[in-house]
């Protein structure tokens, strides 16, 4: 990952920095191994996820067709 500095603006660039690092996911990954999660633990919290981003996808998408 690249953020590149203009005009000596360091705090510019480190706001720029952590924007993309959050987008990725860097911070939550880093905050789940702190620990150990028992794969049992890990399997439930990944489908989890994955109903909420489905959930939130057909929100979104019922929202886009009742809109137009």
């Amino acid at each position: 990952m690249q953020v590149s500095v203009r005009d000596n603006n360091v705090d510019q660039a480190l706001r720029a920095l952590k924007k993309k690092l959050q987008r990725e996911g860097v911070f939550r990954e880093m905050k789940l191994k702190q620990h150990f999660e028992k794969p049992s633990v890990k399997k439930a919290r990944e489908k989890a996820e994955a109903v909420r981003r489905a959930r939130k996808l057909a929100r979104k998408k019922a929202l886009r067709e009742g809109g137009v």
